[in-house]
């Protein structure tokens, strides 16, 4: 591991700790803002990484995926994670604000995650590519500034998926809800337990190829392009 790989292990690590906490914050910002005060009186409105790391999610699940390639002779892979979800109170934010406003704090960590891309994929055109001469604190916030754009656009798609326990679930759970298609909320609610396991497969067999890399692929040529 040289140099380079180092710096790109620590851009990524800042890029990712950027991407989950700035997510999960955006929830909670936009439940406050319909009168929830839940993630506010937790403290998990502060961006203190401390607060909303999660073991699982923060540490070993990004760990295994950009190491284990490794260990086989590959390139690192993408990081890939998730923080500590911010406790929202839906009934107050529904009693304020109705099903939009649920479907605004389900949809709050997507929007902050490809809009943080987007404006990333406008500073790295406007970034003269890194060279043996530059620092390596221009060669790092190049990294780091790449790195965002990635993770931004793998967590943004990722949770579009309608899985159990994330966002885009929630989504259609309460769009379901508006329009009195409560079967469909009951049947997301019915599998949220085994949201975590469903992950596991999508990233762990070749659905992940369909549903997150080709997706990921497709959005980031045309924002590297």
């Amino acid at each position: 591991m040289d140099f380079i790989d180092i710096l790109k292990i620590v851009a990524s690590v800042l890029a990712l700790a950027v991407a989950i906490i700035g997510h999960e914050i955006m929830h909670g910002y936009i439940a406050y803002k319909y009168g929830d005060m839940t993630a506010k009186n937790a403290g998990r409105l502060s961006i203190n990484p401390l607060v909303h790391i999660d073991l699982f999610g923060t540490i070993i699940v990004p760990a295994m995926l950009y190491f284990l390639p490794l260990l086989f002779g590959q390139d690192g892979g993408i990081l890939f994670g998730w923080a500590k979800p911010v406790p929202v109170n839906m009934y107050t934010v529904e009693r304020n604000g109705g099903y939009n406003a649920a479907m605004q704090v389900d949809l709050a960590g997507i929007v902050y995650n490809f809009t943080l891309a987007a404006f990333a994929s406008i500073a790295i055109t406007i970034m003269p590519s890194p060279t043996t001469a530059d620092s390596f604190l221009y060669i790092l916030l190049y990294l780091f500034i790449m790195q965002t754009i990635i993770i931004n656009v793998v967590l943004g798609v990722f949770n579009l998926l309608p899985i159990p326990q994330f966002d885009g679930a929630h989504f259609i759970q309460h769009l379901a809800m508006k329009f009195r298609y409560y079967k469909v909320a009951e049947f997301f609610a019915k599998y949220e337990p085994y949201g975590m396991i469903i992950v596991l497969v999508v990233l762990m067999t070749p659905l992940s190829t369909y549903l997150l890399f080709k997706p990921v692929q497709t959005i980031l040529r045309l924002l590297l392009t």
